[in-house]
């Protein structure tokens, strides 16, 4: 009888452990602001070649959502270390006291210029996104009865804002379609980017946003479409590249501004770049095997025309840093949040992670 009771007060024991290890929600909301690289349904609807509601994306989420990988976004991995017992939903599909989880806004192809993607079709660019938003906040305001209760609630949410890929890739890098690259230097369009950029961050604060994670860009120069360009198949193009940390490098700088000019607010950059590099470098280190192809794709590198629907993709995922000629697999993705969450070198995130603005 004793051994009996004895087995049980270990299952109890062993059961109270597993409950403790289950996250509390550590904030009360997360807000979602971005591209395709974080979409997760926003474009489905939209008169758009930039959708992803098609097999074979999602194939290893239970089905196309619309989300540009095989499986979870960086965003879906932020979400559950955050605490969330479910994913964020997309803005074209929240409905009634949902919103008070928070909102994903991000649309493929979308950018920080208006017209970043257009050749593509419909899109929410950031400003729109913005826009969207502030339509959530007056929802907010009559379910929780009033905007002070609004702003007391809002305040303690996450807003994550990774936008700007697409103004390189589906704008300055696309002379045939776009002006800029002949307007402006590398610099001055990082310039123009990130007072655009900051605007609509003072749009978001002037709405109850307190706790920006502002998201750098990846190394867009070593994407497989990149790749697919070079001599070798194998070599990143720099000039891309070196836009893109110019544009990351004044991210970061607005973060100390904006930190010094809204004492209220915490800002903080996540250095998506070179945690990106650093798989693309250390493969081995997290499991990849294969750093210059597209999982899913046509042509060289598997990234000269993207995931076409009904095509059949790679059967070791989780080998590839790619999924398709721009976007990352599912494996990629929870390295890049999981250190977006927690940093693991001081270069991952400036002045704190994510995990370290939640707790403010």
């Amino acid at each position: 009888m004793e051994s009996y009771l004895n087995s049980w007060c270990v299952v109890f024991v062993l059961l109270g452990l597993a409950v403790s290890v289950t996250k509390a929600q550590q904030v009360p909301c997360y807000f979602i602001f971005g591209d395709s690289l974080v979409d997760n349904g926003n474009n489905n609807g939209l008169v758009s070649f930039a959708r992803a509601n098609y097999f074979p994306y999602g194939i290893d989420f239970g089905g196309p959502t619309g989300r540009f990988s095989n499986g979870r976004t960086t965003v879906d991995e932020i979400a559950e270390l955050l605490g969330f017992n479910d994913y964020i939903p997309a803005y074209n599909a929240v409905r009634g006291r949902q919103i008070l989880s928070g909102v994903n806004y991000a649309s493929a192809a979308a950018g920080i210029r208006e017209e970043t993607g257009r050749q593509l079709g419909q899109r929410i660019s950031f400003s729109g996104q913005v826009r969207n938003y502030q339509n959530t906040v007056q929802q907010v305001v009559s379910l929780l009865g009033g905007e002070t209760q609004a702003a007391d609630y809002l305040k303690k949410c996450i807003y994550s804002v990774g936008m700007g890929s697409n103004d390189y890739l589906n704008n300055y890098f696309m002379p045939t379609f776009y002006s800029s690259s002949r307007q402006f230097t590398p610099e001055q369009y990082a310039s123009d980017l990130i007072s655009r950029y900051s605007t609509q961050l003072t749009a978001l604060y002037n709405y109850g946003a307190r706790k920006f994670a502002l998201i750098g860009i990846g190394a867009i120069g070593c994407s497989p479409n990149a790749l697919a360009r070079s001599r070798d198949s194998r070599t990143c193009d720099e000039r891309i590249n070196s836009a893109n940390q110019i544009f990351n490098s004044k991210l970061r700088s607005l973060v100390d501004q904006l930190n010094n000019n809204h004492p209220d607010a915490k800002f903080t950059y996540i250095n998506a770049y070179d945690v990106f590099q650093d798989m693309i470098k250390n493969p081995s280190r997290f499991g990849f095997r294969v750093t210059n192809a597209g999982c899913c794709g046509i042509g060289r590198n598997a990234g000269q025309i993207t995931c076409l629907p009904g095509q059949r993709p790679c059967r070791d995922r989780n080998a590839y840093v790619f999924w398709d000629a721009f976007h990352p697999t599912e494996a990629a993705n929870i390295v890049i949040a999981r250190r977006s969450y927690k940093a693991e070198s001081p270069s991952d995130a400036y002045p704190t992670d994510i995990a370290g603005l939640a707790r403010l």
